[in-house]
């Protein structure tokens, strides 16, 4: 069985990806497996300059997933070229370096500075707040998408992924503003917007008030958007949002995506990403494929 796929050019042996902001940069994983036994890794989101994060608290757990509002913290792009992703490559890992900006300049610069590293993919993180028009997030609009997006790829020499947020009404007219802008694939979903209360303080349980809903509880709304953004754009899809067993990830797969990323699940169980790759292997030994990518965009819908 050929595991392997071809993102953007960059052959992957497997098809799951360490989602970012969920690993690290794979150090304390190391711990229980060899990170290069993962198609690929994609880092904490990397700023041009370090970041504290929000205030406490900052996690907090649903009945079927998670709720996270940390703020980027991170120890800065220098820190990162000089230690992390030397450590990353030494690893034999694929390292998808995740950027975060709050203007087109910053993002910019940063993907400039990653092209003369090690770093095989840049994931583009459009859900920050452009601080320049308002603070609504790049990634929802249109507009403001193509715009980063651009800026980035005329800067960037390394393959471009741009991570696509959920919080927008045609998620597949945000890809297809990517893909003109030059885009050589996409990954969605990012985390959807939620509050959870205490109800006898009466204040929100997170101190942002709001965070990021991860989890089980997405996957339903992550495979459908998945499957819009697969039917509107021709680069290549990386599907994620709640994946946590291998038939998750083979549904996504099945609706478009050409390679799966998992996060929150490897808080409760460190193997469940190569659970999901012997999952996925058996699965397409049984279906009697050659290759794992012969799985991806295979729904079949009713008329």
């Amino acid at each position: 069985m050929d595991m392997s796929i071809n993102l953007c050019g960059v052959t992957l042996k497997n098809p799951v990806i360490a989602a970012s902001g969920t690993f690290g940069y794979g150090r304390e994983y190391a711990e229980f497996f060899p990170i290069s036994r993962l198609g690929a890794v994609s880092c904490k989101g990397t700023t041009l300059r370090p970041r504290e994060g929000n205030d406490p608290p900052r996690i907090y757990e649903t009945a079927a997933g998670m709720l996270n509002s940390v703020g980027l913290q991170n120890p800065g792009l220098e820190v990162f070229i000089r230690d992390h992703l030397p450590w990353m490559k030494a690893q034999g890992a694929v390292v998808v370096a995740n950027i975060a900006g709050f203007s087109v300049a910053e993002y910019a610069e940063i993907a400039e500075r990653l092209s003369d590293t090690a770093a095989d993919i840049i994931e583009l993180n459009i859900s920050c707040p452009n601080v320049a028009h308002g603070g609504a997030a790049f990634g929802t609009s249109c507009a403001s998408a193509g715009q980063v997006t651009k800026a980035v790829r005329d800067k960037c020499t390394k393959p471009l992924m741009v991570k696509l947020s959920p919080n927008v009404t045609a998620i597949g007219d945000i890809a297809a503003a990517t893909e003109a802008a030059g885009a050589d694939a996409v990954s969605l979903i990012n985390t959807i917007t939620g509050m959870r209360i205490n109800y006898l303080t009466r204040r929100p349980m997170l101190a942002n008030n709001v965070g990021g809903l991860s989890g089980p509880a997405v996957l339903p709304v992550a495979i459908r958007m998945v499957n819009e953004v697969w039917r509107r754009v021709s680069i290549p899809v990386v599907g994620m949002g709640g994946i946590t067993t291998w038939s998750d990830a083979a549904e996504m797969m099945i609706a478009g995506a050409a390679a799966v990323q998992v996060g929150t699940a490897t808080f409760a169980d460190p193997f469940a990403m190569l659970k999901i790759i012997e999952g996925l292997e058996q699965f397409a030994v049984e279906q009697r494929l050659s290759s794992i990518s012969e799985l991806t965009g295979t729904l079949e819908v009713s008329d």
